[in-house]
């Protein structure tokens, strides 16, 4: 679909890209995300593509046409940013209009798709209503009606949900991937939130720095993350050596069933990848252990005292100190600061940090 070759461009004086290569598009692939943190180069990039930044360098192909050249409003690309950036004291119809009236659409036809978009975007019965007046997911649906009305060859979105609140956010992240994959519309969507991507996205790239470090599907991404930057940005806080023969790995934390070949590995561990228990009682803790099945691994694992708690939402959090480190930790005990608790990995949340 889309493939950057040694893409370059400057602000001035300064590269803020400078050789990148990337691919976008695969079979079943229809919303690609572009993960990553503040001032790496994702919106410079996703300007760039637009044709709403100059490249200095290297070639833009879109389904095999060197765009580089082509002028913005020739690319037949539909663009969505953070703000929205509607057309104020209009009303919603009139937005969503815009870009068909300047590719000269009839009446009739633009009265009917300006219905049909509104359909889509779960907004039927706003059409007469000025834009001023719209809360602010529903402002960006109708910048994402607009955008889509023209029949697009593709839709960039750069960070189209960063200004409205985590509820609002994780749903609408949803409703969007819905929308564009009922119009069959090639996405690329720039964020730097983990979840927004994956809510979103077929596929995630992660940049670092103004390069792309890795692409995968999101489930991939998540327990196969490239190198440690990787692996801490998707939320890994702890990184452990280990060591795998036949099958299994040995840590500091215990030992786990891998699919990996013999030799050295190294495993990243989030708050929930590591279960902790009080340590009441050798008999009460093994059989508290043991009732979890397969979350529990084989081996001692360590015992540690609790630092720091925290009530979340999915549950309670608790920072552990041990002999070999401090480490996150998730719980369902009633577990205070100064408490001894024990450390047992849950393999299957456990990542594996390489290439």
């Amino acid at each position: 679909m889309l493939e950057i070759d040694g893409l370059q461009v400057c602000y001035g004086s300064t590269v803020v890209l400078d050789g990148l290569d990337w691919t976008v598009g695969t079979s079943g692939s229809v919303v690609t995300a572009l993960l990553g943190p503040s001032g790496c180069g994702k919106s410079t990039l996703i300007r760039a593509v637009a044709g709403l930044e100059p490249s200095a360098a290297g070639r833009i192909r879109f389904d095999g046409e060197d765009i580089a050249a082509v002028p913005t409003h020739r690319r037949d690309f539909g663009v969505v940013f953070q703000d929205g950036q509607l057309f104020s004291g209009r009303t919603v119809a009139a937005n969503v209009a815009y870009g068909l009236r300047m590719r000269r659409w009839s009446r009739a036809d633009i009265a009917a798709r300006v219905e049909e978009m509104l359909d889509l975007v779960r907004l039927p019965d706003l059409g007469r209503r000025r834009v001023d007046e719209l809360s602010g997911g529903q402002a960006q649906r109708v910048a994402l009606a607009r955008a889509l009305a023209p029949r697009p060859r593709l839709l960039l979105l750069d960070e189209p949900l960063a200004a409205l609140d985590r509820l609002l956010r994780d749903a609408l992240a949803t409703e969007i991937a819905e929308i564009v994959r009922a119009a069959d519309t090639p996405t690329l969507v720039v964020t730097h939130d983990h979840t927004e991507a994956a809510l979103m996205a077929d596929t995630i790239s992660v940049m670092r720095s103004g390069d792309i470090v890795q692409t995968a599907a999101p489930g991939r991404l998540w327990a196969r993350p490239v190198d440690e930057w990787t692996a801490r940005f998707l939320g890994v806080t702890a990184v452990v050596p280990g060591q795998v023969r036949d099958s299994r790995v040995d840590t500091d934390l215990g030992q786990i069933a891998v699919d990996l070949p013999d030799g050295d590995a190294l495993l990243g561990l989030r708050p929930e990848s590591i279960r902790a228990y009080l340590t009441e009682g050798r008999d009460d803790l093994e059989s508290r252990c043991g009732a979890q099945g397969k979350d529990v691994t084989e081996g001692d694992g360590v015992v540690g005292v609790v630092v720091a708690v925290a009530d979340l939402p999915a549950g309670r959090r608790l920072r552990v100190r041990t002999a070999v480190g401090e480490f996150d930790a998730v719980t369902s005990a009633a577990v205070g600061i100064g408490d001894d608790v024990a450390l047992r990995i849950v393999a299957e949340r456990v990542a594996v940090i390489g290439p």
